[in-house]
């Protein structure tokens, strides 16, 4: 059986593995970071869904290394389960703020539309 708890969180050991990823001290995110600016879950969501940058793309984007953004890939195939929860107790906050509202949030559709 494998060890889950190597990808259910960040730790300095899973951090010593990649060159441009880490925690960053002080966020809420268990997850890492590139540069300790950006989680490594935008570099990777830009690479997937309807409209996916390549790699070379993305590292253009934000200014970071093309390895930086594999790195970020390869972190985030890996930590499905960590980035659930943290998207999870994401919205748990943005809902328990009001946040999940007009106007912080899109505009559900009026009466009668």
């Amino acid at each position: 059986m494998a060890n889950t708890s190597a990808t259910s969180e960040s730790s300095p050991a899973q951090a010593a593995r990649y060159h441009h990823l880490a925690p960053k001290p002080g966020s809420n995110y268990q997850q890492l970071f590139v540069n300790g600016r950006i989680r490594a879950e935008i570099l990777y969501r830009e690479t997937i869904g309807t409209e996916p940058l390549t790699p070379e793309q993305v590292a253009d984007e934000y200014d970071v290394p093309v390895a930086a953004v594999l790195e970020s890939i390869a972190y985030c195939r890996e930590n499905q389960s960590l980035l659930n929860a943290e998207r999870d107790r994401e919205s748990v906050r943005i809902e328990a703020s009001g946040r999940d509202v007009w106007p912080y949030a899109p505009m559900a559709d009026a009466p009668g539309e």
